[in-house]
């Protein structure tokens, strides 16, 4: 039975990691989770699953979720940063899921690595803020990093089918959102709620944000340079509306592999959890027949500038992509809050990126120094 710690147990994410745990329970077990600030839920998915260590955001939520919980959890409890690395560090987990958004990722990632455990990614951020720092202390300790985001899962599937020095491109598979046919005076009166609706996938807030101005898919392509080890040339980006195939992997002989699926996240997750095996996880089929034409088109970098940005910051290298995620993460809330417009997310980015000091990748304090001076910067510029 492979034990589990998971960050981010109450998001979308975590919620069908648990979904996964509840349907093999013979399988799995839950020995850590990290929430938010949602302490209800994370109340019930601890009496559920009774982990031995259980982490929230922050101090002012540990006497709420106890006051939920028998006092044998009470001893068990602990908060913000490092208490999501104590959950990532359990001795008694094989495996850490982590399933969180945004940069708090990067610190119980780096401590479940240095801990010798495998980590199950659907925190992409990890990789975009400190690629090769991460890849290069996973070598070091020789643990797996197996991908959770859909994306990049079947981009792992499609690359057993042939030799890494074989290939040619990695083609990462966009939706399109939500605003895919807009115009660009369209979007800029675009409101939140409407930025929520992804025609296809079911994500949480800030995700479902970076999918509609294609920043999303520019957090792939870094985490996909890292992950996979290709350049960055050797990425490419495709809008597919249907979201039927996931990912493609095309090699030097012109053969390209795909990997298709319905898009439920819990295919993805089962994998990672059980690889190199497969789950009957009783989802519906893909019935080729009913899904009428697949189609692909060229992402429009005009009207969503976000992807092209990504692109910059891996070329400009050192700090940077550290400095793309700060500066969106705090973007996006800011739109989300009603305090921005919505084509005012890519322009206060781009500056960041202009703005802000380089550093170097592989130091790990001048990353998070970064991460604070581009959140600052930006927080400064919205005020004004």
């Amino acid at each position: 039975m492979k034990a589990l710690s998971l960050l981010g147990s109450t998001g979308s994410i975590g919620t069908n990691v648990l979904a996964v745990v509840r349907q093999f329970p013979e399988q799995f077990r839950i020995v850590g989770l990290a929430a938010g600030r949602n302490v209800a839920l994370l109340a019930e998915q601890v009496l559920e699953f009774q982990p031995e260590c259980i982490s929230v955001a922050e101090p002012a939520l540990v006497s709420p979720l106890a006051q939920r919980l028998p006092p044998s959890y009470h001893s068990r409890i602990v908060c913000g940063t490092e208490g999501n690395c104590a959950v990532a560090s359990l001795a008694s987990a094989h495996m850490v899921v982590s399933a969180v958004v945004g940069a708090i990722g990067l610190l119980p990632a780096l401590t479940a690595i240095r801990a010798g455990k495998d980590v199950g990614l659907a925190n992409k951020e990890t990789l975009v803020m400190a690629g090769r720092l991460v890849m290069r202390s996973a070598q070091q300790h020789k643990v797996q990093l197996l991908p959770i985001d859909s994306e990049h899962s079947a981009i792992f599937q499609a690359l057993e089918a042939g030799r890494k020095q074989d290939v040619a491109r990695i083609i990462l598979t966009a939706s399109g959102g939500p605003f895919r046919t807009w115009s660009k005076d369209d979007l800029a009166t675009a409101a939140p709620a409407q930025a929520l609706a992804h025609p296809n996938w079911s994500m949480g807030r800030k995700i479902s944000i970076d999918s509609a101005t294609l920043m999303n898919k520019g957090l792939e392509v870094i985490e996909a340079r890292w992950l996979f080890d290709v350049e960055p040339e050797q990425i490419e980006v495709v809008v597919h509306p249907q979201s039927i195939v996931h990912s493609l992997v095309e090699y030097q002989d012109g053969s390209v592999v795909a990997q298709l699926g319905i898009p439920d996240m819990r295919i993805p997750i089962a994998y990672a959890l059980s690889y190199p095996k497969r789950l009957e996880l009783g989802l519906s089929r893909l019935d080729l027949a009913q899904c009428g034409g697949l189609a692909f088109e060229q992402p429009d970098h005009e009207r969503f500038p976000a992807l092209r940005m990504a692109y910059d910051a891996l070329a400009m290298g050192g700090v940077k992509p550290a400095v793309l995620n700060a500066a969106n993460e705090v973007a996006v809330e800011a739109f989300l809050n009603g305090r921005i417009g919505f084509t005012r997310i890519a322009e206060v980015v781009d500056r960041a990126l202009q703005e802000t000091a380089q550093g170097d990748e592989l130091d790990l304090d001048a990353i998070l120094a970064a991460d604070q001076a581009a959140r600052a910067m930006v927080t400064r510029a919205l005020q004004a």
